[in-house]
């Protein structure tokens, strides 16, 4: 999933952005209010990471603009200003959760894996489709207890169609929450059909995958209860 950081301090935002690429996300760092709203008006993200004492911008500004742009992202304050005023303000606003600094990255990890499950309708998360398991925690898919190779993409790929299950995605959406943002021109539509092809290969090899549909004109959905 894309992750934008909104953090004036270089050296904090380095240090969320390694962890959460370390956790698989796909994460870019914006440390003025003004790159951040550049890059919100532009790009779909599934979270945003948003300090409140900006040098440029006020946070809640940027929080209420970047709420009415980005419908699908997730926020988290993440902030000095810990006073409760803020964090009604916050919440108020639209944000999904609030982290007064310092805080723990396993915590941040933590709660936003809980934002994931609530915003995608998920119970727990393991996910069950056909006679597979998916562990996005140990990054593995079985089938009756036998792992499926498959490559780190063909996981993210798979893990995002999941998520969105009985969502009809464009091949668009999967490469931007797959792959990351790109610039128009960049964009080459039979690259999905290509992975996802490769993915139900190696899937078949274990079980049907009737599931994983092929919507025409548009792109593709997993059907899962």
């Amino acid at each position: 999933m894309n992750v934008l950081i909104v953090e004036d301090e270089k050296s904090l935002a380095q240090e969320i952005a390694d962890f959460l690429s370390k956790e698989h996300y796909l994460v870019e760092v914006s440390t003025t209010g003004m790159d951040a709203s550049e890059k919100i008006a532009v790009n779909l993200y599934d979270f945003i990471l948003l300090d409140l004492g900006l040098p440029d911008y006020d946070g809640l500004d940027l929080l209420r603009e970047a709420r009415e742009i980005n419908h699908e992202a997730a926020f988290i304050i993440i902030t000095a200003r810990g006073e409760v005023d803020d964090r009604i303000k916050g919440l108020d606003l639209g944000a999904d959760d609030y982290l007064a600094k310092p805080f723990s990255l396993a915590e941040l990890n933590a709660r936003m894996a809980a934002i994931a499950r609530r915003k995608f309708g998920m119970k727990t998360n393991h996910i069950q489709f056909g006679d597979f398991l998916l562990d996005p925690l140990s990054r593995k898919v079985t089938c009756q207890d036998i792992e499926v190779d498959i490559t780190k993409k063909q996981f993210d790929l798979l893990h995002y169609l999941l998520l969105s299950k009985n969502r009809a995605l464009t091949r668009m959406q999967l490469y931007e929450h797959v792959w990351g943002n790109l610039l128009g021109d960049e964009y080459d539509s039979n690259f999905i059909d290509v992975h996802i092809k490769n993915l139900r290969k190696k899937l078949a090899e274990y079980a049907p995958v009737d599931w994983l549909e092929t919507v025409r004109g548009v792109g593709y959905r997993a059907n899962i209860d």
